[in-house]
């Protein structure tokens, strides 16, 4: 089966050096070092506070893909997964060398050093990257649409990870992995460039049902020009987005990583050995979209100011001392019938309290409050 091969070959080629959600140059860079001359590594550009954005060129096929990973600086599961295919590709026994023959990868695993440094979404002048693909306004768009406009890849898999509130549809299924083909105009026609990148994507959906079944979504596809997956779309090179979701209990995205990689194999093999013309592009259709159905984690029946509630609780992303850390912090008090918790309690409708015993309140940042005179943990372990 195909899932427990490339399950196989990700843990024989997993890039151990790399691991939880803080992927910084400085994690990379050791390992582009230590790349053989196979792969060319360059220095392709400079961000805003003058760190390195590096590139590598591997196979030497007709097929070319760019990819580029870290456009939002906090959005690394899709990094440590190139990582592991680096790896795969690197042993002559993975099976793999088919796709370095029929196809010319061009990858840029961090876009946003600064952003990287400092976990943060945006660059160091605080602008969103996937919003400046018109204006050009960076120095870390311009590199990207350098290397897009030389480069002249037939495919782009721009990719990203997102926050633990997607589901795949509205049933309380986890988006682990969400994809776009995305527009390129303002009505969302299916032109046959989407129906290539629709096509590609149905062939990674049906082979991540064998190991996530119902937990890959898609995105809304709105149109906006400014977004840089529209812009290459409307240029005419199919364009993927791939989104890095939440699986139980990752809050690591160690898990996750292997469905990236398995997505990035299966789409790889499945170009180098068909010539792509969008005709089975209709499985794509069927996909679930994503909502916004979950919380992390929900307390059910809860008494807050003496009324019965549910309380909603979000993780907060913090760096501290080169640390990830996550903050708990209360986003609802109300009834979330319509919303699933990665994490529930059932409070029985006993009183909850801040960790001093105070009147819980919106914005309570602990990681602990009080139910039944205990503390209770609101971290998953």
């Amino acid at each position: 089966m195909q899932s427990e091969r490339i399950n196989k070959l990700f843990f024989e080629h997993k890039e151990n050096s790399l691991s939880h959600r803080y992927i910084t140059n400085k994690h990379i860079e050791p390992l582009l070092e230590n790349l053989p001359q196979s792969f060319h590594v360059e220095t392709i550009g400079r961000s805003v506070l003058n760190n390195p954005i590096h590139g590598i060129k591997i196979g030497h096929g007709a097929k070319k893909i760019l990819m580029w990973s870290q456009m939002h600086g906090n959005e690394s599961t899709t990094t440590k997964a190139l990582f592991d295919l680096f790896n795969t590709f690197l042993n002559l026994d993975s099976g793999l060398q088919h796709v370095l023959e029929a196809c010319t990868l061009y990858v840029i695993p961090i876009l946003n050093p600064d952003g990287a440094e400092v976990y943060t979404r945006i660059n160091a002048n605080e602008v969103d990257l996937n919003r400046d693909a018109q204006k050009l306004s960076q120095p870390e768009s311009k590199v990207l649409r350098k290397i897009f406009e030389s480069f002249k890849p037939n495919f782009c898999y721009n990719l990203h990870g997102q926050r633990t509130i997607f589901s795949a549809g509205k049933g309380n299924k986890s988006a682990t992995v969400s994809f776009l083909a995305p527009a390129q105009d303002i009505d969302c026609t299916i032109t046959p460039n989407r129906k290539v990148a629709m096509e590609i994507i149905g062939v990674m959906h049906r082979a991540l049902q064998d190991t996530i079944p119902n937990q890959v979504g898609v995105y809304d596809d709105a149109f906006n020009l400014n977004c840089v997956g529209d812009t290459f779309q409307r240029e005419n090179v199919p364009t993927i987005l791939f989104e890095a979701g939440h699986y139980e209990n990752d809050y690591a995205r160690d898990i996750t990583r292997k469905f990236i990689y398995m997505s990035y194999i299966v789409s790889l093999e499945y170009i180098s050995k068909n010539e792509i013309n969008g005709s089975n592009y209709k499985s794509y259709l069927s996909i679930p979209e994503n909502d916004k159905s979950f919380l992390d984690v929900i307390i059910r029946n809860a008494k807050v100011n003496g009324e019965l509630v549910d309380i909603g609780i979000q993780y907060q992303e913090r760096l501290k001392e080169g640390k990830l850390e996550f903050m708990p912090k209360i986003e609802k008090i109300e009834k979330l019938n319509q919303f699933f918790g990665h994490k529930e309690i059932d409070a029985n409708r006993s009183e909850v309290l801040t960790a001093s015993g105070d009147l819980l309140q919106l914005g309570y940042e602990n990681v602990f409050v009080i139910l039944n005179n205990e503390k209770l943990l609101l971290l998953s372990k």
